[in-house]
């Protein structure tokens, strides 16, 4: 049997953590067993549906660097690939049910539906449906449907016994079917079908082998799988993978930080390094390796490796991955990315001029081992192409020095600038250091105002090779500025 599996997003909010690390395992699961990845676009809650979103879904794929093997956009035997466009199919399936027993047709109204779902109506107090028109008599059906009155589809339940599956990841799970939605609606009354009825057609009519999808659909597994043994058909392999939590333990959202896989990129990560550490979210090698390509995925994934546990998001562990894909790159590939980032903060022409990409190639050695992602470029270096719109006395002042010490410093660097150019970093670096053993203070004392004066802060590319860069004339009118501020 060859595997055959599926990511089929919902259109309806854009590309998040958890659904790109469900997508990755499926892609990944294929590529391990010469399978086929499949995307299916669910779009049939047209009231939700965002066309931006959907553009969304393709973007974030494109950059991330993998597809799939059939979709809406590339074709494939099982055509169409959004469900939109499989309505026909959906509803020749529902009244198969309906006319086999296993499906039956509602006329329950909205406004009757929704006292249901506010507690109860006629006396009675519901947790969901209460199967009304379960048992409605062919003339009783014949006479609501002699009203006009609009109808769904619903599946019936099984009143009594249990419905267990296999999980290839969670063992056998029993669920009662008491337990289960009661008689969920399978065919809207527009015709459209819910997401249980299109998913499980779907996954047959696709020859899907294997459903890997998170575990917040382990509820609807039970319900699926009655579907299945209504249509008499065999289901394909469950593997529910583990959440994505926060550090706080809690299900992964915007309160902990970007989710949104373009924020990521907006913020200046590489895809290799988000697909890298995604891929660590719930499954591991060993004990030991952290760092694979997308083709090392590819041939080491495999269903046995996965974490019962949730994986945990750690931004600073994800930070730390993409600072060790940045000091990968070759220099000009640094530079090219690089350049969006000082672009959109106006310190380089969109046409950039030869004199910012000469100055920008020189930076990128100063730079490449200090970033951990690429939009800190501009608060790192933007010092060299524009000047500093104002200063923080108080990031001036190192911690055992006061203000007056602080400009005593200044002053004294200012005339040793004067003949920095005309010395090795060598010797200026001894310079630096006769003068502070002069004052009676430490090295760092003596090039923290001089650094935050010529750069605007604490943190910036090595000294020396600023003060190059920056060249005589600069680095002396910045000094001067700071003096006088005092």
């Amino acid at each position: 049997m060859q595997v055959r599996v599926r990511y089929a997003p919902s259109p309806t909010g854009y590309q998040h953590v958890g659904g790109v690390r469900t997508a990755l395992f499926n892609y990944l699961f294929a590529r391990a067993h010469n399978g086929r990845f499949i995307l299916r676009i669910e779009d049939t809650d047209q009231e939700r549906f965002r066309e931006d979103a959907l553009e969304d879904i393709y973007r974030t794929f494109d950059w991330l660097g993998f597809h799939w093997d059939e979709g809406p956009d590339v074709d494939g035997p099982y055509a169409p690939y959004l469900q939109s466009q499989r309505t026909e199919i959906y509803r020749k399936y529902a009244e198969q049910l309906t006319a086999s027993g296993n499906a039956y047709y509602c006329y329950c109204s909205p406004e009757r539906l929704e006292k249901l779902r506010n507690g109860g109506t006629e006396g009675t107090k519901s947790s969901g449906y209460d199967r009304r028109c379960r048992n409605l008599s062919a003339q009783e059906q014949a006479e609501l449907a002699g009203r006009g009155l609009t109808r769904v589809i619903r599946f019936k339940v099984p009143l009594e016994g249990s419905t267990s599956f296999y999980d290839e990841l969670l063992g056998n799970i029993e669920t009662a079917n008491k337990d289960i939605n009661p008689d969920p609606v399978l065919l809207k009354s527009d015709g459209l079908p819910t997401y249980h009825l299109a998913n499980v057609i779907d996954d047959h009519l696709m020859e899907i082998s294997h459903i890997l999808r998170a575990q917040e659909w382990l509820p609807s597994c039970s319900l699926h799988t009655l579907i299945y043994q209504a249509l008499e058909w065999t289901p394909p392999k469950f593997c529910h993978l583990p959440m994505v939590l926060g550090e706080d333990g809690q299900k992964l959202s915007k309160r902990h930080g970007a989710t949104r896989i373009m924020e990521f990129r907006e913020q200046g990560y590489l895809p290799e390094a988000l697909i890298n550490y995604v891929a660590l979210l719930g499954w591991s090698f060993d004990d030991s390796r952290e760092f694979f390509t997308l083709k090392e995925l590819e041939s080491v994934f495999s269903l046995e490796k996965l974490n019962k546990a949730p994986g945990v998001f750690d931004y600073k562990k994800l930070a730390w991955f993409n600072g060790n894909y940045i000091r990968k790159l070759p220099p000009e590939k640094l530079v090219s990315l690089l350049l969006p980032y000082l672009q959109r903060d106006s310190l380089v022409e969109d046409d950039p001029l030869p004199e910012q990409m000469e100055l920008l190639s020189g930076l990128v050695p100063l730079v490449q081992e200090r970033l951990t992602t690429l939009s800190e470029i501009p608060g790192l270096i933007g010092f060299l192409f524009k000047e500093i719109e104002e200063y923080n006395i108080e990031e001036l002042i190192p911690k055992r020095l006061d203000k007056e010490q602080t400009l005593e410093v200044l002053k004294r660097v200012e005339q040793i600038l004067k003949g920095f150019f005309d010395h090795s970093d060598e010797e200026n670096e001894k310079i630096f250091r006769d003068l502070a053993k002069e004052m009676g203070i430490k090295l760092g004392d003596v090039l923290l105002p001089l650094r935050v004066a010529l750069t605007g802060s604490r943190i910036s590319p090595p000294l020396f090779e600023s003060i190059r860069l920056l060249g005589q004339t600069r680095t002396l009118h910045r000094i001067e500025r700071v003096i006088k501020l005092y």
